[in-house]
């Protein structure tokens, strides 16, 4: 079967702060007409899901969020460019003036000034460095998390596409048991208008007919359900005319490809590859810098300044006659005591870097957990998909031979209840042993931090 592989590049979405989420939402919604009818295989599934999801459209928002914050981040080390301007009238009764005149002197009752300067940190203690550091790790950091959100909502749809293949299928099996029943009820029905059979064959039929009925019935309302959740994960608005069912038709199969995995190679894989560790990683990289931030008020802050300014004469109370120039200069501060404000700042920003490196090693415990609990399943899945290889056509094969004995008057009618009863069961068996094994290896796959968006049909 031809591979088809994608690739969902990380850079992208360091153009989200220009995309346009409303006309996403927009398109979903006079496109879903077009993909809700057609077949759908599962990577038609995972790229509808990457587009139209809600989760994943939210993550988009939270990341144009945290550009803005890393913008922020960066302003401490960037120039200031400042434009002033002033205008004061005040009575000429509160004007202090010279106690000695001159001719053509007025003191001025009227003052403005205006002015446009740029300023520049050159020393802040660290904190500029440590702010430059910080925007490259939160931006870093959110990309990590964006990635999160994308892998966990791709893994809930191949789980709910799995999902629906189940339910089909679940329905055609029972669908086969109700119609084996159902053909056991006429044929005992005729023996017994021959008055070859009681009457309790015939009632033992209609019983077994209708107890088999509700699994149906429930294997139906399941296809239903999962429908409408494959649907809502892949961010379709359900018209509302819609009451039962919705025309929503997957073209993939439950299978089995062949999986090989190493479990200490899987764990050292997780623990490199995913995102959440290393969002954490980032975390804690950024608390680190908050303790360098901290720390800087203790520093002296050293600045540079150049401008231009107008003001009017204050000799003369002509507003026109104004004074302009250059200015330059520098200047410093130093909070010599700030009532111990700084050394909190610093008690704070050490206890949440330990908690940060904290979370990192409970993190690492966590998925290396979760790695070997999804291997286990992923095993237990395996072996019962194998243990499950013949039973089906030994079942059948049970069948033929109770009917056939019963035709020859050397079975009863209970051994041909109970072949189709087990004939039944081994169906439902494998198929829900085909969904186990596919559900377990897509969870193994994000446990280890593997791409979640791989193949049509995923292969060793």
């Amino acid at each position: 079967m031809k591979t088809i592989k994608f690739i969902f590049p990380l850079w992208l979405v360091c153009f989200v702060a220009s995309s346009n989420v409303p006309a996403q939402s927009n398109a979903a919604d006079t496109n879903a007409t077009a993909w809700i009818t057609r077949p759908l295989s599962l990577v038609d599934c995972l790229n509808l899901a990457l587009s139209q999801n809600a989760t994943i459209r939210k993550a988009k928002s939270d990341l144009q969020a945290t550009y803005g914050v890393v913008v922020q981040t960066r302003a401490v080390a960037l120039p200031r460019v400042l434009a002033t301007g002033n205008y004061t009238d005040t009575d000429p009764e509160a004007v202090d003036r010279f106690p000695i005149t001159a001719p053509g002197f007025n003191q001025p009752h009227e003052n403005w000034n205006a002015g446009i300067k740029i300023v520049q940190s050159v020393y802040e203690g660290g904190k500029m460095l440590a702010a430059v550091r910080a925007a490259r790790l939160t931006k870093e950091q959110s990309l990590l998390q964006y990635q999160t959100v994308v892998d966990d909502t791709l893994l809930n749809t191949r789980l709910a596409y799995y999902d629906v293949l189940l339910a089909a299928q679940q329905i055609v099996v029972h669908e086969a048991s109700v119609k084996l029943l159902a053909k056991e009820l006429e044929d005992q029905q005729r023996r017994y208008n021959a008055g070859t059979v009681p009457h309790f064959n015939v009632l033992r039929a209609e019983v077994a007919v209708a107890n088999a009925r509700p699994a149906l019935i429930q294997a139906r309302n399941n296809y239903r359900i999962a429908k409408n959740n494959l649907a809502n994960l892949l961010g379709y608005n359900l018209p509302r005319d819609i009451w039962e069912d919705i025309p929503l038709n997957l073209s993939d199969q439950l299978d089995a490809q062949p999986y090989q995995i190493d479990l200490p190679q899987a764990i050292v894989q997780a623990l490199a590859n995913r995102t959440e560790l290393d969002a954490l990683r980032k975390q804690e990289d950024l608390q680190r810098e908050n303790i360098v931030n901290a720390k800087s008020g203790y520093k002296p802050s050293v600045q540079v300044f150049a401008g231009y300014g107008w003001y009017n004469s204050q000799f003369t109370d002509d507003l026109s006659h104004d004074l302009h120039g250059w200015n330059a200069g520098a200047q410093l501060t130093w909070d010599i005591f700030d009532g111990m404000l700084t050394r909190g700042k610093v008690i704070q920003a050490r206890a949440l870097y330990e908690k940060s490196r904290t979370d990192v090693e409970d993190t690492g415990r966590q998925i290396e957990l979760e790695v070997r609990t999804a291997y286990s399943q992923f095993i237990e899945a395996r072996e019962v998909l194998e243990s499950q290889k013949t039973v089906q056509a030994e079942a059948e094969e049970a069948l033929r031979e109770a009917e056939a004995r019963a035709a020859a008057g050397t079975g009863t009618q209970l051994d041909v209840l109970d072949a189709q009863t087990s004939l039944t069961q081994a169906r439902t068996t494998e198929i829900q042993a085909l969904h186990d094994y596919a559900a377990a290896r897509a969870r193994l796959e994000r446990a280890t931090g593997a791409n979640m968006v791989q193949t049509e049909n995923p292969k060793s």
